[in-house]
């Protein structure tokens, strides 16, 4: 068996494949290529011609008993010698019409030269290939005895063709809007009823029942996006058995089925023992495989579905896609026990009802699950009401109630060594899984799972044995594996099967594969190693929580957090407010002391006069200090704008500010080799070199220490304090200027820190590696300084001083050159 079909079944899946008879592999099943058999149902003829040319590329081989005109003949020919001019220009126009929409468009002709009308079901709804599109076309071919025949034919884009299918005209005449209207309007009022999904499902089998008049139809919604499915509601004519509530192994619908039902809303089977008429070629010239018939109606079918059809006794059968968020959510399943065919009318009708009844049921879920929020949160307002003047560890306190706010079995906090739990005893396999599961796990960002045994790969005694519990919802303080934790137990659930899910596969007699379903053969079975599932709105109140509480647990986990977020975010806004509310009444001192100067000056003595100059020269300065802080400030609430750079173009910006500070230094940068590409802010990134670089001409070398140069380079180091033997690809900064004492190098990288006076050395505020450290870590990198600073190979610079090497990181991947 592959790997493919091992990672799809369940174990208890694979184990029971391996004993059945090895006449037939079910990855051949699950590899199966559906939309590329080459062959469409024999009711209809298809013709995929090339638009700019109208030249037929690949037809049906049945285009001489459905449309005159043999197969070999049509290929490599304009199609326009079997329609006509002006009906390709039809076409042509009806395709124009849906551009940008993905969807297939159905096509109907009248029998003579009516004008065509066009339905669009609308743009309320869309599948994951673009919204469902149907209109109206007149097309007919003249036989060679003069008879017109009429044809509904449905044309999509496949690549490069114009792929238009051919099925005869039913005698009830062509499909017009108001026959198909009024029947979809009857059956949206009463899906508009349904309180829930279970009373909305039961509404939409008994309408799609009465619009195409299948003996069973039921609705059928998936557990998960490779699981099995439950029939959660059904119509069926009398002396049928049931089948509500069964549930059908994930077997039934492959992977590669699921994707196709994800494409396309509706699939129509009209005959299951028709017989597939092939294509011409079978192969297509320019790609070496069979025509694309992903959105094709005719397209013929996988046979091991049409074996389980028939195993289960259906002679035809319609399958309505339910989509939520794009995702397959469910089917609405048809069964007939006659050869059935639909006309475009009922197919637009039942593929509109899809649309409609996706969105029914996403609005029906949002209701229920806003109505559960807002119970949940009105709880967590409680909660956080008793908590509020309390320690953050009497959260965990058995009167508060937090395992019961997510109805979970228990809780835990962990942080550090300490595990306060509340409600049940903390299961003993726990806290080391925890511990596993948050390394890779964002912080707080909710991880959950109602089956974690499963994702462990453990049978559920084993779980149990060893103190695994079933279910787990956990968010991540920080990187340091501090967390908040949810666990439920095990809640064994017993199900009602179709078919044995432990032998989904079973050979049926005379070797066929698939066994009969039905309710005279239900296998009941109870579903361990799961738990209660964790809402949406279970998932949503626990990252309220989490926002909430960990403002209450920062300052115990402030030893531990790496950067402080929030800590971080509060000093920003106050260092903006205070510096912004000092400005003006400093700006109000200098000012007043000018005046002052300007009007008294004459009979002033020098010893007012200079005292008022100080006062002003002092107030000015502190106008300087305070720029500077709301730029640092700002650098904690602007949003990065990241986007792939050239660092040698960032370099080249840099230089346009910098440079004259370094020429004017005698100061020469130099690029050893050609720098990389990388993720980051441009303005921010060069507002990081701009400084370093005017730092190297403020603390380059005296002049009689030789030569004066800064080096710019990325290259491969490893990180202080990160994993022993883990390398990183880092840039660097540096230069054989005086240098940084080795004790002042944390100094250096504070606020209003500087090694030298103010007026020394060209002067500053000692805010530039601050500001340098900050865009660093906003891109959630890290930076280090170096010094004394070796050359980029490795040797001490030539002349000049002992030097700097500024390291950083910017938390994303380098691109070399």
């Amino acid at each position: 068996m592959s790997d493919e079909v091992r990672g799809w079944l369940s174990p208890k899946a694979v184990a029971a494949e391996a004993g059945v008879s090895q006449e037939f592999d079910l990855s051949q099943c699950v590899r199966e290529p559906i939309h590329l058999l080459g062959g469409v149902q024999s009711y209809g003829a298809l013709i995929a011609a090339r638009p700019h040319d109208a030249v037929v590329d690949t037809v049906s081989r049945n285009t001489d008993e459905l449309l005159g005109r043999a197969a070999a003949e049509l290929v490599g020919r304009p199609v326009t010698e079997l329609i006509g001019e002006d009906q390709w220009a039809l076409v042509l126009e009806s395709v124009e019409a849906a551009a940008g929409l993905e969807g297939p468009a159905v096509v109907s002709a009248p029998a003579s030269g009516d004008s065509a009308t066009a339905l669009t079901p609308g743009d309320a709804a869309a599948s994951p290939g673009g919204p469902a599109v149907s209109g109206v076309l007149a097309l007919s071919l003249e036989s060679a005895d003069g008879r017109v025949r009429p044809f509904d034919v449905t044309v999509h884009r496949v690549a490069e063709l114009l792929v238009l299918e051919f099925e005869p005209r039913a005698a009830d005449g062509p499909f017009v809007f108001q026959n198909f209207y009024p029947r979809v309007r009857r059956a949206l009022h009463r899906l508009q009823g349904a309180a829930d999904v279970t009373e909305c499902c039961a509404a939409a089998v008994r309408e799609v029942q009465a619009l195409t008049g299948y003996d069973r139809v039921v609705a059928y919604r998936f557990d998960g996006a490779d699981g099995p499915g439950q029939v959660i509601a059904e119509a069926r004519n009398e002396g049928r058995e049931p089948w509500l509530g069964l549930w059908f192994p994930a077997s039934d619908v492959p992977p590669q089925a699921r994707r196709l039902y994800a494409r396309n809303w509706i699939r129509v089977i009209g005959d299951v023992d028709d017989a597939t008429v092939g294509l011409l070629p079978e192969l297509r010239e320019g790609t070496g495989e069979p025509l694309d018939l992903s959105g094709s109606i005719l397209r013929t079918v996988s046979g091991y579905h049409l074996e389980y059809l028939r195993n289960i006794g259906v002679a035809s059968s319609m399958s309505v896609s339910l989509l939520h968020d794009g995702e397959l959510w469910g089917l609405i399943a048809c069964h007939g026990d006659e050869p059935k065919r639909l006309t475009p009318e009922v197919r637009a009708a039942c593929e509109f009802f899809g649309i409609a009844l996706s969105l029914q049921l996403a609005a029906v879920a949002e209701r229920e699950q806003a109505d559960e929020l807002s119970g949940y949160r009105s709880a967590l307002a409680t909660l956080l009401a008793r908590l509020s003047a309390q320690a953050p560890d009497d959260l965990m306190g058995p009167a508060q109630g937090l395992a019961e706010l997510l109805h979970a079995d228990g809780a835990v906090l962990l942080r550090g060594v300490g595990t306060p739990t509340a409600g049940d005893p903390l299961p003993a396999g726990l806290r080391g899984l925890l511990e596993r599961l948050a390394d890779s796990a964002p912080v707080g960002e909710v991880w959950s799972s109602d089956r974690v045994p499963e994702l462990l790969g453990l049978e559920p005694a084993d779980a149990q044995a060893q103190g695994v519990p079933a279910g787990l919802l956990f968010l991540p303080f920080n990187r340091d594996g501090d967390l908040l934790a949810w666990w439920r137990h095990e809640l064994p659930a017993p199900r009602e099967w179709a078919a044995d899910p432990a032998r989904p596969v079973r050979t049926g007699p005379g070797g066929e594969r698939l066994t009969p379903r039905g309710s005279s053969a239900v296998h009941r079975a109870t579903v361990r190693g799961r738990s209660a599932p964790w809402t949406p709105a279970q998932r949503v109140v626990a990252g309220e929580l989490w926002r909430e509480v960990s403002g209450l647990l920062s300052g115990r986990l402030a030893a531990r957090n790496a950067e402080l977020a929030r800590t971080n975010e509060d000093l920003d806004s106050f260092a903006h407010a205070a510096a912004h509310d000092l400005k003006e009444p400093l700006r109000g001192i200098s000012n007043a002391a000018a005046f002052i100067v300007e009007d008294t000056g004459a009979v002033l003595d020098a010893t007012s006069l200079r005292r008022l100059t100080t006062v002003r020269r002092l107030a000015e300065r502190m106008d300087g200090l305070l720029d500077s802080l709301l730029h640092f400030s700002l650098l904690g609430q602007v949003g990065l704008e990241q986007e792939l750079l050239s660092l040698d173009e960032v370099v080249d910006d840099a230089l346009l500010v910098a440079g004259d500070r370094l020429a004017e230094q005698g100061v020469t940068l130099v690029r050893p080799a050609p720098l990389p590409r990388l993720r980051a802010d441009r303005a921010r990134l060069r507002e990081v070199l701009e400084n370093l670089f005017v730092n190297a001409a403020k603390y380059a070398a005296d002049d009689a220490e030789g030569e004066r140069r800064v080096w710019v380079e990325a290259a491969s180091v490893a990180e202080p304090g990160g994993e022993a033997g883990r390398e990183v690809t880092a840039v660097v900064v540096r230069d054989n200027g005086i240098g940084i004492p080795p004790d002042q190098h944390e100094d250096v990288l504070q606020l209003f820190r500087r090694l030298h006076r103010r007026e020394e050395r060209g002067g500053g505020s000692g805010v530039g590696l601050a500001v340098v450290k900050r865009i660093v870590e906003r891109h959630g990198g890290r930076l280090w300084l170096e010094s004394p600073a070796t050359a980029p190979d490795g040797s001490r610079p030539q002349g000049g001083g002992p030097g700097t090497a500024v390291w950083f990181t910017l938390g994303g991947a380098v691109e070399e050159r």
